[in-house]
C-alpha cells in the first residue's frame, strides 16, 4: 500500500498553525466520525464546507435511481485504476487509512504494478487546514518531470466533506501537470462513473492546453485519416476490429478514453467523431462537445447493431452515402454468418456494473438467446437510448441503476437457464442449482465488436448452460443435508433451540436501545 517515499508524509500530531497559508480552511469533520457519520451527514458537512456546487454537479451528471445507491465497491477504485494504468502518471490519495488500504489492495489485486501515494491526516491536521499543506508538500516532492507528466491527487470522503480545496493546488509544478479531483462515496454512485470524473478532468486540462497553442502528438499517431475517438474501456481487440470496420468509410480508430498516456488525450480531442461505446461518460462527453465534436451512441455489436452504428458514424463524419452502404453490406454479411455459425439457445438474465451490459444483451439476442432482463448499475443517458430502445422492442426489461434486490427478483421471476451477473447474483443462482457466470471477468473481458465479437460469447455461454446436468447431480446428492442452522449431515433431526434464539434477539435489541440512548442529545 505504501507509495513513493517522497509522497508519504509522517502521520504525526501537529500544533495548530496561527494562520493557514491557503485561502480557505476546511470545515471541521473529525476522522473518527466522518467515515461512520452516514451519507446524509457527510453531504451536509460538504455543503457547509463550500462543496455544494461540486455535489450538485455530480448529482446532475450521475443521477441516482429510486434506491439510495447501487451496491458496489468504493467508487474511487474506478478513478484510481484509470490513473494507475496511465504511463508517467503518479497517483496520490487523501482519505482515511482504512479506505486507502482497501483501495490499494483492490487495485493491486486487479493487476496494478505501481505504488500509490498516500497523504495521511488526523483530526488536528484536518481541522486546522494543515492537511492541505501536507497535500501540497507531497505533490511538490513528487513533481519530477523526469518521471512524470501528470500527478493525480484524489480526495476521498472525509477530505471532500471537510472541503479540502484541491482546486487551490497549482496547475503545474516543474512542468508536471497537477490534477485534483474529489471522488466521495456519497457523491459519485459507482466506480465506473468515477472513471469519468478523472477522464473528464484530464480532457478539460488537455483541451485548454490545445487551445493555448500547438501540442505534441502521441507516439504512433501518424494516420492522416479522420479519426473516431472511442469513449469507454474495451477489450484490447475491440479497437483494432473497429479500426478495420472504419477503413471502408475512409476513417481510422482514434484514441480510447480513458487513455494510457497524456498525449493520447490530444488525439482523442482531435477526433472527427466520438463514439460513446460506454454511454455513462457524461462529463467526458461535455468536454468533447465543448471541443465541437459530435458524439454517437451505441457500438458495433451484432449485425443490426453494427449496421446502425456504421450508418450513424458515417453520417456524423460526413462520409458519402455510397461508402457507408458498402461498409454496411460488407460487414453485415460477415457478422450474420458468424452469428449463425455459433448460435446460443437458452433463457438468460444479465446484470453488471461495467457499463457494457446493454451491448452484451444485444449480442446475446442476435446470437439467438432469450434474454428477459438486463440490469445495470449505471444511469440512463441519451447515449444509451439506441440500445435501450432496441432491447425494449425485443421485450427485454431494462433496469438502470439496478439494485441487487432487483437483479435477484428478475432471476426468481424469469427462471433462466443461465444467470450472468455480479458476484452475489452468481452465488444465489448457484445456490438454486442454476448455471451462472460472473459478468466482469468472464463476459466483459472478451471481444464484443464486429466480426470478432460475433461468436466470442457462444462457447462460454453454451458451455455454462450445458453444465445444468452437473448442478442437478449435486443438488440430488446434497438433498436433505439441511441449510442455515441445520446445514450438514445429521444422524437425527437437530434441535434449533428456538428459545435461545429468542433470548439472544431480545438481548441484542436491548443493547441497541441502550446505544441509541447514549447517542441521543441531552439538554434543552
Amino acid at each position: 500500500m505504501t507509495g513513493p517515499r517522497v509522497t508519504l508524509l509522517e502521520n504525526r500530531t501537529r500544533r495548530a498553525a496561527p494562520a493557514a497559508s491557503h485561502a480557505e480552511a476546511p470545515a471541521p469533520v473529525a476522522e473518527a466520525s466522518g467515515c461512520h457519520a452516514g451519507k446524509d451527514e457527510l453531504r451536509k458537512a460538504a455543503a457547509a464546507a463550500g462543496n455544494s456546487e461540486l455535489l450538485d454537479g455530480y448529482a446532475r451528471d450521475y443521477p441516482q435511481g429510486p434506491h439510495d445507491q447501487p451496491q458496489s465497491m468504493c467508487p474511487a477504485f474506478g478513478s484510481l485504476r484509470v490513473g494507475l494504468r496511465m504511463r508517467r502518471t503518479a497517483t496520490i490519495l487523501s482519505g482515511s487509512a482504512c479506505c486507502v488500504y482497501g483501495l490499494t489492495f483492490t487495485s493491486h489485486f486487479y493487476g496494478a504494478k505501481r505504488s500509490v501515494g498516500y497523504v495521511p491526516f488526523n483530526s488536528e491536521t484536518l481541522v486546522t487546514g494543515k492537511l492541505f499543506e501536507d497535500i501540497k508538500e507531497a505533490v511538490e516532492k513528487t513533481a519530477d518531470p523526469e518521471k512524470y507528466d501528470t500527478i493525480v491527487i484524489t480526495n476521498l470522503c472525509v477530505p471532500t466533506a471537510s472541503g479540502v480545496p484541491l482546486r487551490l493546488l497549482p496547475d503545474e509544478i516543474n512542468g508536471v501537470r497537477i490534477i485534483g479531483i474529489d471522488v466521495p462515496g456519497f457523491g459519485v454512485p459507482t466506480h465506473a462513473e468515477a472513471k469519468d470524473v478523472l477522464a473528464a478532468a484530464m480532457l478539460s486540462y488537455a483541451r485548454k492546453e490545445a487551445e493555448a497553442g500547438p501540442v505534441r502528438r502521441a507516439a504512433g499517431d501518424t494516420a492522416d485519416l479522420p479519426k473516431v475517438t472511442l469513449l469507454g474501456e474495451m477489450f484490447p481487440v475491440d479497437p483494432v476490429m473497429i479500426g478495420r470496420m472504419l477503413e471502408p468509410l475512409g476513417l481510422a480508430a482514434g484514441a480510447v478514453v480513458p487513455t494510457r498516456e497524456w498525449r493520447e488525450l490530444y488525439t482523442a480531442l482531435d477526433g472527427a467523431v466520438v463514439a460513446a461505446v460506454h454511454p455513462f461518460y457524461t462529463a467526458s462527453v461535455r468536454e468533447f462537445e465543448a471541443a465541437g465534436r459530435p458524439v454517437v451512441g451505441s457500438a458495433p455489436v451484432g449485425a443490426e447493431g453494427t449496421d446502425a452504428w456504421l450508418k450513424a458514424i458515417g453520417e456524423a463524419a460526413n462520409v458519402p452515402a455510397d461508402r457507408i452502404d458498402a461498409a454496411r453490406n460488407q460487414f453485415g454479411r460477415i457478422i450474420t454468418s458468424a452469428l449463425l455459425a455459433k448460435p446460443i439457445r437458452g433463457r438468460i438474465t444479465l446484470s453488471g456494473y461495467e457499463g457494457s451490459e446493454l451491448l452484451v444483451a444485444r449480442l446475446l439476442i442476435e446470437s439467438g438467446a432469450d434474454v428477459r432482463y438486463v440490469g445495470t448499475a449505471l444511469p440512463r443517458t441519451r447515449w444509451s437510448d439506441p440500445d435501450r430502445e432496441w432491447l425494449e422492442a425485443k421485450g427485454v426489461h431494462v433496469q438502470f441503476r439496478a439494485s441487487l434486490e432487483q437483479d435477484l427478483a428478475a432471476f426468481r421471476e424469469f427462471r433462466p437457464d443461465l444467470a450472468i451477473g455480479t458476484t452475489p447474483v452468481v452465488q444465489k443462482a448457484k445456490e438454486a442449482a442454476t448455471p451462472a457466470l460472473y459478468f466482469t471477468n468472464l463476459i466483459s473481458a472478451r471481444p464484443l465488436m464486429g466480426p470478432a465479437g460475433a461468436g466470442s460469447l457462444a462457447d462460454v455461454v453454451n458451455s455454462a448452460i450445458a453444465g445444468q446436468a452437473r448442478f442437478d447431480e449435486m443438488k440430488a446428492f446434497f438433498e436433505g443435508v439441511g441449510s442455515g442452522d441445520t446445514a450438514g449431515v445429521w444422524q437425527g433431526q437437530p434441535d434449533t433451540h428456538d428459545e435461545f434464539r429468542i433470548h439472544q434477539t431480545r438481548k441484542l435489541a436491548a443493547r441497541a436501545r441502550q446505544a441509541a440512548n447514549l447517542e441521543a442529545p441531552t439538554g434543552c
